[in-house]
């Protein structure tokens, strides 16, 4: 059994049931009856079969619920402007569906500042810890937003970094492409779409 083939099962996991990389290889190995220990695909190999499996599966839906995602980040972007906001992941790679979440990588001068802001607007989260862009433990605050255009609430994850983490945020890819997206990108992406 193939990389690709576990990149192959993992990416239907992916878009059919909203599963992050990590968790849908896992499930794909155990699905297709190989040893805890057989070498997985890297995340890039299951973001091709993800684009690969929406290509086939979800041309006709994935564009309008990707533009979706996309108009809900922008109004949370906005809402958080004054933590230099930046779109990460699927929403911001392009191969989000109805069940992806969003990933906003804030930038704070104060860690609490982004919490007091989303006190103020009477906006209840879950604060937790998750491993950032440079491996280390920061804070995250995840909350629910109705998305009228898809008719169903969508999670959002607001990962709280140190303002002096911005330099290194924008550093390219494997694939040479910028792994996030600050307010002015992600308008473009809108405005190109």
């Amino acid at each position: 059994m193939s990389k690709q083939e576990i990149a192959a099962a993992a990416a239907q996991m992916v878009v059919e049931e909203g599963l992050e990389y990590g968790p849908a290889k896992r499930r794909a190995v155990r699905q297709l009856g190989l040893p805890q220990r057989t070498p997985l695909p890297g995340n890039d190999e299951v973001e091709d079969a993800v684009r690969d499996y929406i290509a086939v599966f979800c041309a006709d839906t994935q564009p309008a619920e990707l533009l979706a995602l996309r108009r809900l980040a922008l109004q949370w972007m906005e809402r958080l402007a004054v933590f230099r906001p930046h779109l990460s992941g699927a929403v911001w790679h392009g191969t989000a569906t109805r069940l992806s979440d969003i990933y906003l990588q804030l930038f704070c001068d104060d860690e609490k500042s982004a919490e007091i802001a989303l006190i103020d607007m009477g906006q209840p989260y879950e604060p937790r810890r998750v491993t950032g862009f440079h491996h280390e433990p920061v804070e995250a605050l995840s909350l629910h937003a109705h998305c009228p255009e898809l008719g169903e609430s969508v999670g959002v994850h607001l990962m709280i970094h140190d303002l002096d983490d911005l330099r290194g945020a924008l550093v390219r890819d494997a694939k040479d492409r910028s792994p996030r997206g600050n307010l002015d990108a992600v308008r473009r992406l809108l405005a190109d779409f």
